[in-house]
């Protein structure tokens, strides 16, 4: 059986809210008491193979389930399960009643012992909602605890999950229970959640600002199953930078939220041509609102941490710089908490709803669109290498005649090749590292170069304009022209290496023809 679940993690306000506005809406809650014991070898097999084996005892009896989990998307995961009925509470392999699980757990515990690692003791309330008036979608509230030895943790978790019908319908329950936003996407199962209590003493993971990964890409994959991992990868990093940016003051987040939503339009413009559709356009618009929202604050970080607090250790006795670093990290403070206010928000929550729609459910698919489909089934190689051309051409295009570019110019240079770059990322499992590398370094070496550009014109911005951050004190509006004067000659020193740069870019043969 293939079981679909979307699930959020809760707090206890979170939870009770959730509850409330289930009955509200006429269901009426199943409340049951759920001990499981999660079983594997002294090695732990079955977990290094993402097998879940458990016995789960509700009131007097006692089941035994096996779970695969076959894909995740944000908070959206597929599994095959089995269940079997478990007199005593024993295990017993031979009971799975699906041959291939059966045998993917023989062959992973290989005639070893198996023994409980861990267990969750759960209070569970069902409600079995219809949110589109025909499918049938069981809303699990999880309140309990974990535990693994000597380690316990409290674990507050909603499900959603398809009963029958159409998938959408965990979408239309959970937007239509939760609409005011604040949702956190639980990206792990219970069973991976105790796997690591015992090995690290943790159900989660920490709340900290999270760089892009590398989406292995095999050159037989359509161009349908490399967008749908990559998508999947943005929608990990967006995510988890919005919790970054909710929890915390790292100027970190702001900064990989900005890189991950900026990545996440970078792949759906590649791959405009095989998916298309008005959600690929709607959702491209609202990261590029969101992208401007997070842009004012990383931009006051910059502002604050690499411009201000090196023009002032390199000029420490210029009194104009406390106070104009204590204008900007007050506006700062202002821009954080309105963007916290703004992830928390029910338009935030929408975007990440619909993203994780989109890439689960496959939005994408057009029924009048008799092409399509051979648009999907393209060799990603194939659409890799057009692509790549493209970007690379653009980029080409914006730096012709590059020792004569006005800053205008230079600023389009350095957007194309930004997007050059992520192409080049996204794409670069399909080729040789050293093939990749030959691009990859000198286009780096070239981004932080334009970088260094744009926080001139970043400088400009903030200290320049009638509510500059001086605020009428001589000694801090000193201090911003030294810090535009240092970048001014840094820019110019700057723009002729990037010059050089990008004639040795070009030289370099690209990886992808």
């Amino acid at each position: 059986m293939i079981e679909m679940e979307l699930k959020l993690l809760l707090d206890d306000a979170g939870a009770e809210k959730l509850r409330k506005a289930a009955t509200a809406r006429g269901a009426r809650p199943e409340n049951s008491t759920l001990l499981t014991r999660y079983f594997d070898t002294a090695e732990k097999a079955l977990g290094r193979a993402g097998i879940a084996l458990r016995m789960r005892r509700e009131k007097r009896r006692w089941t035994q389930t096996v779970k695969v989990r076959e894909r995740h998307t944000g908070g959206l995961s597929s599994a095959r399960e089995a269940d079997a009925p478990a007199p005593g509470g024993r295990i017993d392999i031979a009971r799975i009643p699906e041959e291939d699980l059966r045998l993917a757990v023989e062959d992973a515990v290989n005639g070893h012992d198996l023994a409980p690692v861990f267990e969750t003791d759960i209070k569970r309330a069902r409600f079995r909602l219809s949110p589109d008036g025909t499918s049938q979608v069981e809303l699990a509230i999880d309140l309990g605890e974990i535990r693994a030895g000597d380690r316990s943790a409290l674990h507050r978790e909603a499900e959603f999950e398809l009963i029958s019908g159409d998938p959408g319908a965990l979408f239309t329950a959970a937007r239509g229970l939760i609409p005011e936003g604040g949702l956190v996407f639980s990206t792990r199962s219970k069973a991976e959640r105790g796997a690591l209590l015992a090995a690290e003493g943790r159900i989660g993971d920490p709340t900290e600002p999270r760089k892009s990964r590398v989406t292995p890409l095999d050159p037989d994959m359509t161009a349908e199953a490399a967008a749908q991992a990559v998508l999947a990868e943005c929608l990990d990093q967006v995510a988890a930078n919005a919790e970054a940016v909710r929890a915390g003051d790292d100027p970190e987040g702001p900064h990989q939220l900005r890189i991950g939503l900026r990545r996440l339009r970078s792949a759906l413009k590649l791959w405009r041509g095989p998916l298309g559709g008005g959600w690929l356009a709607d959702l491209e618009g609202e990261a590029r609102w969101l992208g401007a929202e997070v842009g004012r604050l990383r931009d006051l970080d910059v502002t604050l941490h690499d411009l201000v607090a090196p023009a002032a250790r390199a000029a420490p006795d210029e009194p104009g710089f406390a106070p104009l670093a204590a204008a900007v990290e007050a506006r700062a403070g202002i821009e954080r908490a309105h963007l916290r206010e703004t992830l928390r928000g029910p338009r935030v929550q929408g975007f990440l709803f619909d993203l994780s729609e989109f890439i689960a459910l496959r939005r994408w698919l057009d029924p009048s669109d008799h092409e399509q489909t051979g648009r999907l089934a393209e060799p990603i190689s194939v659409l890799a290498a057009r692509e790549l051309d493209a970007v690379w051409h653009r980029a080409a295009r914006r730096a012709k005649g590059i020792d004569h570019l006005d800053i205008e110019a230079r600023h389009e240079l350095r957007k194309a090749l930004k997007t050059l770059r992520y192409a080049v990322e996204f794409f670069a499992p399909l080729a040789s590292g050293k093939k990749v590398a030959a691009v990859v370094k000198p286009l780096r070496a070239l981004q932080d170069l334009f970088g260094n550009l744009n926080d001139l014109a970043m400088a400009e911005a903030m200290f320049m304009t009638e509510d500059a951050f001086a605020g009428g004190n001589p000694a801090a509006a000193r201090a911003a022209g030294r810090v535009i004067g240092a970048r001014a000659a840094l820019a110019e020193e700057d723009w002729q290496t990037a010059r050089d740069r990008w004639h040795a870019l070009k030289s370099v043969k690209p990886f992808w023809r």
